[in-house]
Parts: C-alpha cells; sequence; structure tokens
C-alpha cells in the first residue's frame, strides 16, 4: 500500500488531470434518516459532450455555509474535459440533507454559481437558496498526520461496475496513510479494510467532529484506483485550500446564522478531534448564548466541571496509545 501511494503522489502535478477520478462508498454503510445532514449530492442533467450530445452525472459535496458546497473542481468540467467556473449542464441541483433521496425531505436547490480553486482540485459550487436549518462543516486548519481517522459520507457507486448510483447516503471510516503538500491519501479502515470511494463520490467531504460535535471537513475526495479497492484514494486537504475557502464563504457566514440542526450526531463514540476555523461565536450554529443558573446550582459546577475534564484527559490518554489526533 504505501509502495502505490508512493508512486501516486511522486506523480508530476500535469499529469493529476490523467488519473481517473475517484470511484457511493464501496462496503461501506447506509446512513440513518437525518444523520450528516451537511452532506449533498450535485446534480447536472444535460451535460453537453464533444459530439454534440448531452450526459448526466453527479458528484458529493459537503455544506460549509448557508449558500456555498465544497466539492471536486474535476465537477465541473465543459465539453472538452476543461474544469470551468460554471454551472455545466442544462439543470444544475443540489440536494442537501436528503439521506434518502426517494423521500422528500431536506433541500433541492439550484446551483448558480462555480469557482475552482487555481491549483487544487476543490471547487465552490453557489446556491441560489440560502440553507438555514443545517449547521454547515467547519474547516479544519491542522496538517493532517499518518495515522489520523476520518469519516467519508457520499452518493456515488456502491462498485466500479455499477450503472446506477443508490438512493441513499452511505458513509465508511478511513485512515491516513499519506500526506503531501496539498493533498493526502486515505485507506479503508472500516467496515471492511477495502472499504472505498467510489464514481460520483468525487468531492464528498472526510471529516471527523469537534468536541461541540460539530462536524469538521478536513478532506474532499479526489480520485484513486477503481472500487473496492485496499490500496489508498487521494483527497484534497482542507486545511491547504482554507484561505481560498474562506475568502469566498466569509461574507455569508457574516450575514447568515443558521440554526441547529438536532441531526448532527456523533458517528462513534471517541472520535479523534480537528483542529477547525471558523465566524466569531456570535456568528456560529450550535453556540449557545450565556447561560443563567440559580444559585443554588452554581455549587454542584465546579465539581462537574473538574469531572468532566478529568474524563476527557482520561479520554485523551487512552486514544493517543491508539492513533494520534486531528
Amino acid at each position: 500500500m504505501w509502495k502505490l501511494l508512493t508512486t501516486l503522489l511522486a506523480i508530476p502535478l500535469g499529469a493529476l488531470a490523467a488519473a481517473s477520478p475517484a470511484h457511493a462508498i464501496a462496503n461501506g454503510e447506509s446512513v440513518p434518516d437525518g444523520r450528516y445532514p451537511f452532506a449533498v449530492k450535485l446534480i447536472d442533467n444535460g451535460i453537453p459532450t464533444e459530439d454534440g450530445g448531452s450526459r448526466d452525472s453527479s458528484c458529493s459535496g459537503g455544506l460549509v455555509s448557508p449558500h456555498w458546497v465544497l466539492t471536486a473542481g474535476h465537477c465541473f468540467k465543459d465539453a472538452d474535459g476543461r474544469r470551468v467556473s460554471r454551472p455545466v449542464a442544462e439543470e444544475s441541483l443540489a440536494a442537501v440533507g436528503r439521506t434518502d433521496l426517494t423521500g422528500e425531505g431536506g433541500h433541492l436547490v439550484e446551483v448558480v454559481e462555480v469557482r475552482q480553486h487555481g491549483k487544487a482540485d476543490v471547487a465552490l459550487a453557489r446556491l441560489d437558496t440560502a440553507i438555514t436549518d443545517i449547521t454547515p462543516l467547519r474547516l479544519n486548519r491542522k496538517r493532517p498526520a499518518a495515522g489520523q481517522e476520518a469519516r467519508l459520507v457520499g452518493y456515488g457507486f456502491t462498485k466500479a461496475t455499477a450503472t446506477k448510483t443508490p438512493d441513499r447516503l452511505r458513509t465508511g471510516e478511513f485512515e491516513v496513510s499519506s500526506v503531501s503538500t496539498t493533498e493526502m491519501g486515505l485507506s479503508g479502515a472500516s467496515p471492511k479494510s477495502n472499504t472505498s470511494p467510489c464514481e460520483r463520490d468525487s468531492g464528498g467531504p472526510y471529516f471527523t467532529e469537534a468536541g461541540d460535535g460539530t462536524a469538521v471537513i478536513v478532506g474532499v475526495v479526489s480520485r484513486g484506483p477503481a472500487c473496492p479497492h485496499t490500496g489508498a484514494d487521494i483527497a484534497t486537504r482542507v486545511d491547504a485550500v482554507a484561505p481560498w475557502i474562506l475568502s469566498i464563504i466569509k461574507s455569508d457566514l457574516k450575514t447568515a446564522s443558521p440554526s441547529p440542526s438536532p441531526s448532527v450526531k456523533k458517528s462513534t463514540a471517541g472520535k479523534p478531534r480537528s483542529s477547525a476555523v471558523a465566524a466569531p461565536a456570535a456568528q456560529q450554529p450550535g453556540v449557545p448564548a450565556a447561560l443563567t443558573l440559580p444559585p443554588a446550582a452554581l455549587l454542584s459546577v465546579p465539581v462537574a466541571v473538574i469531572g468532566l475534564v478529568m474524563a476527557r484527559r482520561s479520554k485523551r490518554r487512552y486514544r493517543g496509545r491508539r492513533r494520534s489526533n486531528w
């Protein structure tokens, strides 16, 4: 696996465009209704082709502000296969917070604008309607390291030979195996060692969860071998492109105050933590206002706080023996 990943990361940047896009998640698990509502399926109907015809396609993504979805740059290509900063289909839609695509939950909105990163395989897609009832992903700002774990969600195929994407969001857990300047390699960890992204998982978010339960995006699916496989898939590091993302979504974060979504839950107990960036506390979803307690209740607060701190320190020490934390 290390030999394969080293080879992939040694490919010149000019050759990366020729690599196969990452391929719903093979050997993953179906996501329960309402979980990970920040997950997005980008739907393109009527993409022009070189022969004058058209085709339909889709990608995955993650909501990073009320109006913006972070996804892979190669999800928006013109008929000549060139990445472009605009919607490429006759109809370009985003299903946000819709775990079951056959249902009516979440939102179905139009994509009206696309911003491409100048070098990395990431893009931001602007929605015509602000999503104010879902807590967006926060951005990781800490360099990843081998051995750290992250969860991935996506709407892609479940095997390379599939012709139809599943109707339900899928997920799996992955481990960082190597890190380069703007990318990282991740390999399947759970539920199987060959759990892997598939076609149309491109743009899907790799994420961890902060101490307050907020999901923190650490990577964006870019490319990899045909699924399923036990090798490494390549993702763009969010910490490496966070300044660019913030330069675009900053005003959106300042003007919108989305309500916290009760359906954002911890995926598993004791998941690694992340260093993340977000707007000031007064502007962030899920940040409580000042808490007022009766005098009698205040007496029990120091004891409870000390107990909580000691428990967390103990958990961190135990986790540290198994893997490094974000």
